[in-house]
């Protein structure tokens, strides 16, 4: 049997707090909301409360998308959590949803590839399905609680910066027409250092100083190149589209990490397609890191934008630097 693994179910869930840009006008004591609107398009975002934490948006987007799929948890051979805000140092992630989902047959491991990883933990997904035949149903989860580690006097992340879940069952099919054709991980890891949450880790353990100097804080170091996430993203689409023998304009949607608009419409420009076929939702929910792609399928599937058959990219990039891209036939 040809296995290939079919998308059967998407979900997404945001917290209940919303928070518009007329907040940090106030916060910050000076008009944030222009340059949001002007410059990357975000006017409200979520952000957990304090008793929410990234295993509580992981189940509920979990419980949607196997409901979607009209699978039963026990019917779960794996769970893969990309996330970079996980619930714990350890364990991971994966095995307080395993536990409230209920899916005791299932094996689980977290994914940390920053904001690429839910494209990365997709493709792994689809690969554990294509070369081993005990693996018929995976959840792959997408999960991102940023707020819990933003400076609320830096106006470079704390605006930007939001909370959510995406999530995906993937299927064991022997149908053709459909599933991954074409995937690529990329790294630029010079970039390492540049932005990112650095302490809590080994390197620099949490202490007082630590924690009088914020650095247990997510934070901008230095300024990326501008040109570098539309190029690098149009590049890999190329790649796989060569790969899969088929041309940008044979794709229905492309689901892009949300960071920034701009560079989303540049990509577009550049592969010469409208950008209209981006699918965007950083307008209402902010920046998700590894949740916007999820989110982004599943905002599309709900309101009918894309259908079974349809060709579908997903490129995802994050600190790191990473980048992840994959080619599926919806």
């Amino acid at each position: 049997m040809n296995r290939r693994a079919e998308i059967v179910g998407t979900g997404m869930y945001v917290p209940s707090h919303i928070y518009p840009n007329s907040y940090f006008d106030e916060l910050l004591g000076e008009d944030v909301d222009t340059w949001l609107r002007e410059n990357v398009q975000i006017f409200e975002r979520r952000w957990t409360g304090p008793d929410e934490s990234t295993a509580n948006l992981a189940e509920n987007a979990a419980r949607k998308a196997l409901a979607a799929a009209q699978i039963d948890p026990q019917d779960l051979d794996l769970i893969i959590l990309s996330t970079d805000t996980p619930e714990f140092v350890s364990p991971s992630t994966a095995t307080v949803v395993q536990h409230r989902l209920g899916a005791t047959r299932s094996g689980t491991f977290d994914l940390n590839a920053a904001c690429a990883g839910f494209v990365t933990a997709l493709d792994m997904g689809s690969k554990y399905i294509q070369s081993d035949e005990q693996y018929k149903n995976i959840l792959v989860i997408g999960a991102y609680n940023m707020s819990k580690f933003l400076n609320m006097s830096d106006k470079k992340t704390v605006t930007l910066f939001a909370d959510g879940a995406g999530a995906v069952v993937l299927r064991a099919t022997d149908r053709e027409n459909t599933g991954l054709l074409a995937s690529k991980l990329e790294t630029k890891g010079q970039y390492n250092e540049w932005m990112g949450i650095y302490s809590g880790g080994t390197r620099t353990p949490v202490d007082i100083e630590v924690l009088n100097q914020k650095t247990h804080l997510l934070q901008f170091v230095k300024k990326f190149p501008k040109e570098l996430n539309p190029e690098t993203w149009s590049r890999l689409a190329l790649e796989l589209c060569e790969k899969a023998g088929v041309k940008p304009k044979d794709i229905s949607r492309y689901f892009i990490t949300q960071i920034n608009i701009n560079s989303i419409f540049e990509m577009m420009d550049i592969l010469g397609e409208p950008p209209e076929k981006a699918e965007t939702i950083m307008h209402y929910y902010g920046y998700t890191g590894s949740a916007c792609i999820p989110m982004g399928l599943d905002q599309a599937v709900q309101k009918d934008k894309i259908k079974k058959g349809d060709l579908i990219m997903f490129i995802g990039s994050g600190g790191g630097l990473a980048f992840a891209a994959a080619l599926y036939q919806y």
